[in-house]
């Protein structure tokens, strides 16, 4: 039944991206956009009444008297947001303190559905202590109960505690209580407004899409209006070219007083899914690869292969955050292999949603990135030191 309930779900995600960025054209299409734009201004409406309530504190926020860190974008995926969370994590590891990230767990396994309903048919706070991924010594749970990011995160970050819940406040708490952590960032935080004490806004902006279709949801992919930038302290500007001028005269125009950190994602290794044998950023070279990916922008990923050298013969996309089936990487290696395809490659945001397979006629590899910075590395640095050593 879930496994259904996902398909459906992914097959709706894919047809609706499609409407929205006019991929489907005809009569219908066209009429659900003019019915997507008017739900949008209503969506817009939403935005700007819920946050003048909580800056009005008609709606209160919470304080965990603890520095958090919001690190989110104002668009719907693909931004590059958990690699910065993870360098953000690092750099305040190294400084000496104690680290704790906080995660929604988008398409997490949310728990029990009857406790889920009957809390909120009674108005009733949810009081279960949230989803322990990492306790700062060891990998708890799987991806399919944490959740994509949290999983890679708590793979990638072996000190810091990982948590994933929906109600971040709670989270917080259970965080500085039960770990002593005295920093808090919060993935995907950035409209996470019940948490504001003690805050630093991080937004990231795609320099490939850096607003969408400049529509916001449903009509496009934008989650708040562009001015809403001003909130932010720090930008940064995700998969740079270099060529930035128009783009940070356009954020500049909504927050003059931002500071802004250009990065690319830069890749580290190439690790072996199955066996965690690992090789350098020559190995793909010269080879026929195919490139499997289920990520909000796919066609990145293949450009970052054939930059490398690899010739992408064959390559296969799916719904961001799908969950594969064993039937879908045997197909893969089999298409690859009629491709003449000598490995396969894919992200290890997507590795980790693997399941075991029978056969390995052709090694899958994952690659490992990191942020690099290339502008804007003292901003970076300033940052942290502020938040260390406020």
């Amino acid at each position: 039944m879930r496994e259904a309930i996902r398909a459906w779900t992914e097959n709706l995600e894919t047809f609706a991206l499609e409407v929205i960025f006019e991929q489907r054209r005809g009569k219908r299409a066209t009429a659900l956009r003019s019915v997507l734009f008017v739900l949008s201004k209503v969506f817009g409406l939403i935005v700007k009444l819920r946050l003048a309530l909580y800056n009005s504190r008609i709606l209160r926020d919470s304080t965990l008297g603890v520095q958090v860190i919001a690190v989110g974008n104002i668009t719907v995926g693909g931004t590059g947001k958990t690699p910065v969370v993870e360098k953000f994590a690092r750099a305040l590891q190294d400084e000496g303190r104690k680290v704790a990230i906080l995660s929604r767990g988008y398409r997490s396994n949310p728990g029990p559905l009857p406790r889920r309903l009957l809390n909120k048919l009674l108005l009733r706070q949810d009081t279960t202590p949230p989803r322990v991924v990492s306790d700062g010594r060891s990998l708890l749970l799987d991806s399919e109960t944490s959740g994509d990011e949290p999983y890679m995160l708590a793979s990638n970050l072996k000190d810091v505690v990982v948590l994933v819940d929906k109600d971040r406040v709670k989270a917080g708490r259970y965080a500085v209580r039960k770990f002593g952590c005295d920093i808090i960032l919060l993935d995907d935080g950035y409209q996470y407004w019940k948490l504001r004490g003690r805050r630093r806004d991080v937004v990231l902006i795609d320099c490939q899409q850096p607003f969408g279709n400049e529509h916001l949801l449903p009509r496009g992919t934008l989650r708040e209006p562009p001015p809403h930038l001003r909130r932010a302290h720090y930008i940064f500007i995700t998969k740079s070219d270099g060529d930035t001028a128009a783009l940070r005269a356009r954020i500049n125009k909504h927050n003059p007083t931002a500071k802004i950190i250009e990065c690319v994602h830069h890749p580290l290794y190439y690790e072996d899914v199955f066996t965690g044998e690992q090789h350098g950023l020559d190995f793909v070279k010269g080879k026929k690869v195919a490139a499997l990916s289920g990520i909000a922008q796919p066609e990145s990923f293949d450009q970052s292969l054939v930059k490398m050298g690899a010739e992408v013969v064959y390559a296969k996309h799916f719904a961001d955050h799908h969950r594969f089936s064993q039937q879908e990487i045997l197909n893969v290696i089999n298409r690859g292999k009629k491709r003449q395809a000598e490995i396969i490659v894919t992200t290890q945001k997507d590795a980790v949603r693997f399941p075991k397979i029978d056969r390995r006629d052709l090694s899958i590899y994952f690659m490992r990135v990191e942020i690099k910075i290339i502008s804007g590395a003292k901003n970076f640095q300033d940052c942290v030191h502020q938040i260390c050593f406020r």
